[in-house]
C-alpha cells in the first residue's frame, strides 16, 4: 500500500494536463479492446481467409490516413480536444453500424475497415498532438510506461469481463424480453459508449492547445525528419506482417487459442509493469537500450519460430512478440516527439505536419509488410512466409537500432547549436 500510494504521489506531480490526458486514454482502454472483440466477432469470424483479413487491414490504414489529414483542415477552427473526443465516440458509435450488417462482403469489409481507421485517425493524431504540448523529453517514458500499463490491462481485463457478462445474459429475461447474443452484444455496446463519453468529458477539462500555424501540407523536409519516416516505416512494417502471421500460425499450430490467449495475458500483465517500472526510473538516455532490449526479443522469437516451426515454437513465439511491442512503443514515440520538437523548431512549422506524415510513413511500411507477407504467402507458399520471412522482417528491424541512435544523437546536437 505504501508502494502504491508513492506511486500515486509521484502521478500527482506531474503537469495537470499531462495527468488529464493519462486518465483520459486510460478510460479509452476500457472501450478499444470492445471494438476490437466487435471486429472479432464481426470480421475475423465471418471471413477467416488471410486476404479478406489483408483488405480490411488495408481499408482501416487508408481510413487513418485520410483523417489524419482531414483532421489537419479541420484544426484550423476546431478545438483539438473535440476533435479528440470526436475520434473516441467515433470508435464507440462505429460498432452500432457494425452490427446492423447481417452479411459481410468485400464491399462491406472495406467500408468498416475504412470507418474504422477513421475513427482511429481521429484518435491517434490529436493523442499525439496533445502528448506532444502536455508533456516534455523529460516525463514522456513516465507517460508511455504508465499508458502502456493502463492498456495492457484493458486488453487483459475487458475480454474477459465482456465475455462473462455476454455469457450471463444470454437466456436471460430483462425488461420482458429475452436476451440472446446480439441483445447482450448491444447492452455491452452501450455501456461502451458511456465510458467513451467520461473519457471525452474529461479531457474537455484540459487546457490543449491547437498548432499556432494552418499550413501543415509540406512534401520535404530536414533530413533528420527523413530519417525518422525510414523508423516509421520499418515499425509499421512488422505491424503489417503481424497483423495475419500470428493468427495463421496459431491455427496451424496451436488450434484452440484459449490456452495461448492466458499464456498472452498473464505475460503481457508482467510485461506491463516491466513497462511501468522501465518508465518510471528511465532517463532520455536510456532509450536507445530499451529499444534494443525489445528489438532483439522479437528477432529471437522469430529465429526460434524459424527454426522449430511447431506449436512451441509459435507459443515462443508470440510470447516474444507480446514482451516486443510495449518495450518497443516506450522509446519509440518519446524519440519521435523529440524529433518533432526539435525538427519543428529548426523549419519554423506546425507540428502537426509531422505527425501527418508520421502515419503516412507508418501507412507505407504497414501496407509494404502486409502485402509482403501476401506475396510470399500465395507466390512462394505459406509455409515460406511463416518460416523464412518471419525472421528477414526481425532481422531488418535491427536497423531501426542504428537509425534511431543516429537520430538521437543528431536531436542532441541541433538542441545544443
Amino acid at each position: 500500500m505504501y508502494r502504491l500510494l508513492n506511486e500515486y504521489k509521484v502521478f500527482k506531480q506531474c503537469p495537470r494536463d499531462m495527468r488529464i490526458l493519462l486518465i483520459t486514454n486510460m478510460l479509452y482502454a476500457w472501450v478499444l479492446p470492445i471494438v476490437e472483440i466487435f471486429v472479432g466477432a464481426y470480421i475475423m469470424r465471418s471471413c477467416g481467409k488471410p486476404a479478406y483479413v489483408a483488405m480490411y487491414q488495408l481499408a482501416m490504414y487508408a481510413g487513418i490516413v485520410f483523417t489524419s489529414v482531414i483532421n489537419g483542415w479541420l484544426l484550423k477552427n476546431i478545438k483539438v480536444s473535440y476533435l479528440y473526443c470526436a475520434g473516441i465516440l467515433f470508435s464507440a458509435v462505429s460498432m452500432v453500424g457494425m452490427m446492423m450488417l447481417e452479411n459481410l462482403g468485400i464491399v462491406e469489409l472495406i467500408l468498416i475497415g475504412f470507418i474504422m481507421g477513421a475513427a482511429s485517425g481521429f484518435f491517434w493524431t490529436n493523442r499525439y498532438l496533445i502528448t506532444l504540448n502536455s508533456t516534455n523529453d523529460d516525463n514522456r517514458n513516465y507517460f508511455f510506461g504508465l499508458e502502456s500499463l493502463g492498456f495492457t490491462v484493458g486488453q487483459i481485463a475487458v475480454p474477459l469481463i465482456v465475455g462473462a457478462v455476454i455469457a450471463n445474459l444470454q437466456g436471460k429475461m430483462l425488461f420482458g424480453i429475452e436476451v440472446d447474443a446480439n441483445i447482450a452484444y448491444r447492452i455491452v455496446t452501450v455501456f461502451a459508449t458511456i465510458i467513451a463519453i467520461l473519457a471525452c468529458m474529461n479531457i474537455l477539462r484540459g487546457n490543449y492547445s491547437n498548432p499556432s500555424s494552418s499550413k501543415f501540407l509540406y512534401f520535404k523536409f530536414d533530413s533528420l525528419w527523413v530519417k525518422l519516416l525510414g523508423l516509421a516505416s520499418l515499425k509499421g512494417m512488422v505491424q503489417g506482417f503481424l497483423v495475419t502471421a500470428p493468427a495463421i500460425l496459431i491455427m496451424k499450430f496451436v488450434g484452440e487459442e484459449g490456452t495461448l490467449g492466458l499464456i498472452q495475458g498473464i505475460s503481457g500483465g508482467v510485461t506491463a509493469v516491466l513497462v511501468y517500472v522501465l518508465g518510471r526510473v528511465t532517463k532520455p538516455k536510456h532509450r536507445i537500450f530499451v529499444f534494443f532490449l525489445g528489438l532483439i526479443i522479437f528477432f529471437i522469437g522469430t529465429v526460434v519460430n524459424g527454426i522449430m516451426y511447431s506449436a512451441l515454437g509459435v507459443v515462443i513465439f508470440v510470447l516474444c512478440k507480446v514482451i516486443f511491442q510495449p518495450l518497443h512503443d516506450l522509446a519509440y514515440f518519446p524519440i519521435m516527439l523529440r524529433t518533432i520538437d526539435v525538427v519543428s523548431k529548426k523549419e519554423k512549422r506546425n507540428e502537426y505536419t509531422y505527425i501527418l506524415s508520421h502515419e503516412i510513413g507508418l501507412f507505407l511500411g504497414r501496407a509494404g509488410g502486409l502485402l509482403l507477407f501476401l506475396l510470399l504467402a500465395f507466390g512462394i507458399s505459406e509455409d515460406f512466409a511463416l518460416k523464412f520471412a518471419l525472421p528477414i522482417v526481425g532481422g531488418l528491424q535491427l536497423l531501426s537500432l542504428p537509425l534511431a541512435q543516429h537520430i538521437i544523437k543528431k536531436c542532441d546536437s541541433y538542441e545544443n547549436k
